[in-house]
Parts: C-alpha cells; structure tokens; sequence
C-alpha cells in the first residue's frame, strides 16, 4: 500500500516543537505538517476527550483517511491501560513528559520513553502503557484505520456515556475522511 505520510519525516517534525509553551509546540508541529503536506493536515486544532484501553486523553486528529492518520494525544494528568491490538502500525513521538510500556512478551521490563522518543507497535501487537505523570506525543498510524474506530470509541460508548466525545469523534473523522478520499 502506498503510505503519504513517512515516519521519519513526521519524527524530525515532531522534534521541532519540543521544548516550546504546549499550545505553541502543537502549532508548530500542525504548521511544519501542513507546508511537508499541503492540503493533508486539519487547518485547526480541535482537542477532545478519548477514553480508548482504560487510558483517558486529550487528542487532537491533524489528519485522517482510510489508510491513515496522525494526532497529538496526552495527559497533563497520567493515565494508564491498554493500546489495542490493530490492523494498522502506530509510530509515536513522545514531544513531552514519558511514557512506560511492557509487552506480553517482556511482562517483568519497563520500558520507559521520553521526550524526544519514538515508539514503534507494529500490527496486531499490543501493550501495556502508563503515562505517569503527564506526556504529549504526536502519533501516526498507517493500515486499516476505520477497523480501529471501536477501540476509539468503547469506552466513551459503554463506559463513561460520553456520547458527546463518540459524536466529536465520528463528526471530525468523518469531515477529515471525506476531505481526504
């Protein structure tokens, strides 16, 4: 499949904002995208909630089709649970604060990354994930993104009865889809 995106380039763009004020490192991020990959990347950075494997994020979608997406997503709080087990490889580049992970098959080893990390969780693998104090990472995805969509929404479905976080979701997903098709 052919892939817009390249996961270095979004790395080294990610790196760019690290270090500023959070709200001016997400808009030089947005921007820095938006001139790599005009016409590809939401003008505006919309946050919203997202309660996905027990976790609990602020998240922003830059960029959504049917094969593809990037987001920044974080807490200033900590969070802890599950990332899923997709049809599509997530790449994260932690722009602040840390993340931990353990996999099933390394369940007794912290594996600990910081700002100006990347993550890489290829299909169909999962893990467990705390951010323990606060953490910003800007995420890209590539592979069967809508298969990804019940895992997005779960929680805030039969959970919290967020519905108005499921109808953000569906709503700014589906405006980026059909700009993005």
């Amino acid at each position: 499949m052919n892939y817009i995106f390249d996961p270095d380039i979004l790395y080294k763009v990610a790196k760019k904002g690290m270090g500023l004020p959070y709200e001016q490192m997400f808009e030089i991020v947005r921007l820095k995208l938006e001139q790599k990959y005009p016409g590809r990347i939401n003008k505006k950075i919309q946050w919203m909630f997202n309660n996905a494997g027990g976790c609990m994020y602020s998240v922003a979608v830059l960029h959504a089709s049917m094969s593809e997406y990037i987001l920044i997503f974080g807490s200033p709080i900590g969070t802890q649970g599950h990332t899923g087990r997709h049809f599509a490889e997530i790449y994260d580049f932690v722009m602040d604060g840390e993340l931990w992970y353990f996999g099933e098959d390394r369940p007794f080893e912290r594996i600990v990354r910081k700002s100006g990390d990347k993550y890489y969780l290829s299909k169909l693998q999962s893990e467990g994930l705390c951010i323990p104090n606060h953490a910003w990472v800007l995420e890209y995805a590539r592979g069967i993104i809508p298969s990804m969509l019940p895992f997005g929404i779960a929680d805030s479905l039969l959970s919290t009865l967020d519905l108005k976080t499921v109808a953000r979701t569906f709503g700014i997903y589906g405006k980026l889809l059909l700009k993005n098709f």
